[in-house]
């Protein structure tokens, strides 16, 4: 397995500057798990900057005349020692075919030159087996005599079992014992029932005859821009051990690409998100030469969002979020052009949206919700086993709960949230809103400059006006009411203001931003002190 990388040119669209990784080029071998079969045959991955490309073996012919390009016969003289110098597994009863499941070097098999593990056996002595049990090939191979011609044909996707030992690394039966195992070794280098004891001539190639090597071929290759990873059993909260499957945009995917250890397992996933956060970043760049400054992608990405009051066969679906100037945007698809920007399932204001994490990992086996510890608050049932989770609070009261696969994306989508929403705090200025209170129509200003403003609708009359400093606490009934309460800067008292809203829930979203983005202007490491994820993550 190899591995190489390079960093990245600086640009104003960066990934954090902890959480820089070089872009991947990787192979290694893997498993491809079949969830119908329950069976995984053995792949190569090979990760460039922009593709996945999955290979599997096959046996192409190399030089010679190939009279078959599936088909090859292959003639086997017994050895007085060592036999066929093969051993077998597979067989009809378990819906596999029997597929040569090891080869003794130098003995008959290999000196062939033309036979290799993972050959299913097509026909012995012209007899076809592809529906013969095991027992039956390895009595026909016993008892055929001194010289035994076989059809074999590679099986590209033979379960990983048939290929590797089982049990006992050495045959299961011999041909005293009269039975076997398909599952198991049945050797078949032994001498069988030979009618000659004389040594014969090996079985070595023939000048003329193709020559035949086993090699990895492409079989698919997924692009990796605007695709997404799900470690995941679709809609289910079900982690898939030390597995995971690629989707590319179009919806192609790689299957469950299964790994032997969770090492591999997290080194793949590291790797391959990190080539496709890099892609990422390159469209988000060609997207924002099309933009106006204040119209800038900040960050997108794939995301799963938890359903409410849907069955629990359906708990999430894939969702891609989008930061874009003075918007937060929830797709069902990645925008590709810029009419899809309108085409957005959801569209909220930055200013009047609240980030939340609500659970990530802090060690290998174990989980935290945050506000158990953080002081984080918490409105939503996390009995799901998803570690990396977060919520954005929109108006009304309402809120999405999402769901992302790295612990290095829940640090990104926070600080792209403090980031996109400061930005256009500083964009705006300030926003407005309509209220009242005992009758009166008001309207209530929160301004990055001047702090807060209370003044009458109609005449315009300034009512009331404090500093965000002055700001030391707020209480509200939950639907539209709220109490702020500001200290006088002459009488150090306690003013009460009151106000009713139609949509309390943005209002008070609108001044957390503006305080948060305030206290950011004159503290510029308030944003990584602020940084949940970063914090209790990294350094753990």
């Amino acid at each position: 397995m190899s591995v190489a990388g390079k960093q990245p040119p600086p640009a104003p669209l960066e990934r954090p500057g902890s959480l820089l990784v070089p872009t991947w080029t990787k192979t290694g071998i893997a498993l491809l798990y079949d969830e119908v079969s329950k069976n995984a045959y053995d792949i190569r991955l090979k990760l460039t900057k922009e593709v996945l490309t999955i290979q599997k073996q096959d046996v192409v012919c190399v030089s010679g005349s190939d009279h078959s390009a599936n088909h090859r016969t292959v003639t086997l003289r017994r050895q007085p020692v060592g036999g066929l110098g093969l051993s077998i597994k597979g067989g009809a009863e378990h819906k596999v075919p029997v597929v040569i499941s090891k080869m003794f070097k130098d003995q008959a098999a290999d000196q062939t030159g033309m036979l290799f593990i993972g050959d299913a056996i097509i026909q012995v002595n012209g007899i076809n087996v592809e529906s013969a049990t095991h027992e039956e090939v390895v009595h026909l191979l016993r008892n055929a005599g001194d010289e035994v011609t076989i059809t074999v044909q590679y099986l590209r996707e033979a379960p990983s079992f048939l290929k590797l030992p089982l049990g006992s690394p050495g045959p299961s039966s011999d041909h005293s014992s009269g039975a076997s195992s398909p599952l198991f070794d049945s050797g078949l280098h032994l001498n069988g029932n030979s009618t000659n004891t004389a040594p014969s001539s090996p079985s070595s190639p023939i000048a003329n005859e193709p020559k035949y090597e086993k090699r990895w071929l492409d079989a698919l290759s997924v692009p990796l821009s605007m695709a997404r990873i799900s470690r995941y059993k679709a809609g289910t909260d079900k982690l898939r051990s030390n597995a995971f499957e690629v989707l590319a945009l179009d919806g192609v995917s790689t299957g469950i690409l299964q790994f032997y250890t969770a090492q591999e397992s997290a080194d793949w996933l590291r790797a391959i998100s990190t080539n496709i956060s890099d892609l990422t970043l390159q469209n988000m760049k060609m997207a924002n030469k099309c933009c106006s400054p204040s119209d800038q992608v900040i960050h997108m990405g794939w995301v799963n969002e938890k359903l409410e009051g849907t069955d629990s066969s359906q708990l999430y679906k894939c969702k891609f979020l989008a930061l874009k100037g003075s918007s937060f945007y929830i797709f069902s698809t990645p925008p590709v052009s810029t009419l899809d920007w309108v085409r957005a399932e959801k569209i909220y204001n930055l200013c009047e949206v609240l980030f939340k994490i609500h659970k990530l990992w802090l060690a290998d086996d174990c989980w935290l919700q945050a506000n158990l510890y953080l002081g984080i608050h918490q409105d939503f049932d996390l009995e799901d086993q998803r570690p990396y989770c977060f919520s954005v609070m929109v108006g009304h009261g309402k809120s999405h709960y999402f769901n992302v696969e790295l612990g290095s994306e829940l640090a990104v989508w926070e600080k792209s949230f403090q980031r996109a929403i400061f930005l256009e705090v500083q964009r705006t200025g300030s926003k407005t809103y309509m209220c009242s209170w005992q009758g009166d129509s008001l309207c209530f200003t929160v301004d990055f400059a001047l702090g807060f403003t209370c003044f009458d609708s109609k005449t315009k009359n300034v009512l009331w006006r404090f500093k965000f400093s002055q700001l030391k606490g707020s209480s509200d009934d939950g639907k539209t009411r709220v109490k702020l309460l500001f200290q006088n800067l002459d009488t150090k008292q306690i003013e009460t203001k009151e106000l009713e809203f139609q949509d309390l829930t943005a209002v008070l979203h609108c001044i957390h931003s503006f305080i948060a983005a305030k206290v950011a202007s004159v503290d510029p490491v308030f944003i990584d002190s602020q940084s949940i994820a970063r914090k209790y993550m990294y350094s753990n």
